[in-house]
């Protein structure tokens, strides 16, 4: 399992806010390129996200769903992205003073991509987190500095 952690200069609940905004989601998922739909009840437990991967012409639609969620603590998906397979994706959120640890657990859940050596899987996967992490702090820190000068 591939982990990445960044802290971010934004409360637990502001990088909630984030996360919680599944309209968001190809903003900060490295990989993600559009939204399609998202479930009414994102981000309880069994609700969806109906994004499509990859790059125009070559996307796949496919779906993100949530399998546990603590709010403003946990977030567990299950993200399918055929033909590769499909991941299990731990988001943690832990609050440091007015800041947020947040850690990202990937590895392989299902299909073709589960046939590839862990120590091999994980190099991309780390690569892609920290961008993703890159990614969800500039959104969750811009929304903090425009609060305060807003």
């Amino acid at each position: 399992m591939s982990t990445n952690t960044r802290r971010i200069s934004a409360t637990p609940q502001q990088v909630w806010d984030v996360l919680a905004d599944g309209w968001l989601y190809p903003l900060w998922v490295v990989g993600a390129s559009r939204m399609r739909e998202v479930d009414d009840h994102w981000p309880e437990a069994g609700a969806e996200l109906h994004h499509s991967v990859g790059t125009w012409p070559l996307l796949v639609d496919d779906s993100t769903e949530v399998l546990e969620v603590v709010p403003e603590h946990l977030l567990v998906l299950h993200a399918r992205a055929w033909p590769t397979g499909a991941a299990r994706v731990t988001i943690r959120l832990g609050a440091v003073g007015t800041e947020t640890d947040v850690t990202i657990e990937e590895d392989a859940a299902e299909g073709p991509a589960r046939l590839v050596p862990k120590v091999l899987r994980d190099v991309p996967l780390a690569w892609r987190n920290v961008e993703t992490l890159r990614r969800l702090a500039y959104i969750a820190e811009r929304r903090v500095a425009g609060a305060r000068t807003g």
